[in-house]
């Protein structure tokens, strides 16, 4: 017989160590968004819940890279945790503009990681869960003892600025954890999927080689089906929230927090309805101040919460994310700290 290969180490619980986010300087108001589209403030408002969003500086300042490390090194610190005890970062993100080199490589190196294994995510809005579930995995397992897992977009940059549809929901911004060992369990099991007879609800349209064989047409941008979308939120994301609350084995009046996807203050309300959920569980609605920042969103939810006192950390609270694939992916965790 030939030489073993030795098993993994004893399963370890995860947590969340530390959270930091990035917010850009520049608020845009409803009222400035309805300059190039026809609408009103009044009007999103009233089928959004936004009042306004943040956008990065011009191109190429505030990269996404830029925001991704700004917002890494603040859970660093937040989790008293020096780079080069990072064994490995994930970046999700739908917005990077390079398909080569991965943004996780240069974040890792900006962070001092020393060469930590690197890796972007592309799961639309589910894609800080997606990332978060695949970290935790890595520590539960002893792959590595630290990772750092960011989610960052500049939906600016990919939603032409005249469509009515989708110009008035997005923003930019980035928000990152640090996801280590820990004597409790601080992160349930994930749940996640997709359903891909529905990709076309939330596309890119035409395709960066159909631009370039032909640059005389419009350019590439998100398209999204509002009606679509907003039906499987709304009707399907109960159904799965009440999934990672059960796998978590945990009920939902024991929670502290909600933090579902930013995508629409409605959705929301109607999820929270569905759940049934008992007034002391708060209920995130950041999305009234910084719009709909895909990838980026659940971090910077968890983020204001803990700032604004609706939840301390330790706090017990489920993440729902869901968004372009159709996708989907939510865990129970127990909050991080903020950095001072």
């Amino acid at each position: 017989m030939g030489a073993q290969i030795a098993g993994p180490a004893p399963l370890r619980n995860t947590a969340l160590l530390g959270l930091g986010v990035h917010r850009p300087e520049r608020v845009v108001t409803n009222d400035e968004i309805c300059e190039q589209i026809d609408s009103s403030d009044e009007w999103i408002q009233s089928r959004s819940g936004i009042k306004e969003r943040r956008f990065a500086k011009p191109h190429p300042e505030e990269s996404v890279v830029d925001m991704a490390i700004t917002s890494a090194r603040k859970a660093l610190e937040a989790a008293d945790i020096t780079g080069d005890r990072v064994g490995a970062v994930i970046v999700a993100t739908s917005t990077y503009p390079n398909q080569t080199p991965q943004s996780a490589a240069l974040v890792a190196h900006a962070l001092g990681t020393g060469g930590a294994a690197a890796l972007d995510i592309s799961a639309g809005c589910a894609g800080f869960c997606y990332a978060l579930g695949v970290a935790s995995d890595m520590v539960r397992t002893g792959t590595e003892d630290y990772v750092v897992v960011v989610g960052v977009e500049r939906m600016s940059d990919t939603t032409e600025p005249t469509d009515r549809s989708v110009r008035f929901i997005f923003g930019d911004g980035a928000g990152a954890v640090v996801v280590g060992p820990s004597d409790e369990v601080g992160i349930g099991p994930t749940v996640w999927g997709s359903d891909g007879s529905q990709a076309d609800a939330i596309r890119q349209e035409p395709d960066w080689v159909s631009f370039a064989d032909n640059p005389d047409q419009k350019r590439p941008w998100i398209i999204m089906e509002g009606t679509a979308v907003f039906r499987w939120a709304a009707f399907e994301m109960g159904k799965i929230a009440r999934q990672v609350a059960d796998k978590a084995g945990v009920e939902l009046a024991a929670l502290d927090a909600f933090v579902p996807h930013q995508a629409n203050l409605r959705i929301n309300d109607v999820i929270v309805r569905q759940l049934d959920l008992p007034e002391t569980v708060a209920v995130a609605d950041d999305i009234i101040e910084t719009g709909n920042t895909s990838a980026a969103s659940i971090p910077l939810a968890m983020e204001k919460m803990l700032r604004t006192g609706q939840v301390r950390p330790g706090g017990l609270a489920l993440l729902l994310a869901f968004g372009a694939g159709l996708s989907y992916a939510g865990q129970v965790v127990k909050m991080p700290q903020l950095a001072q």
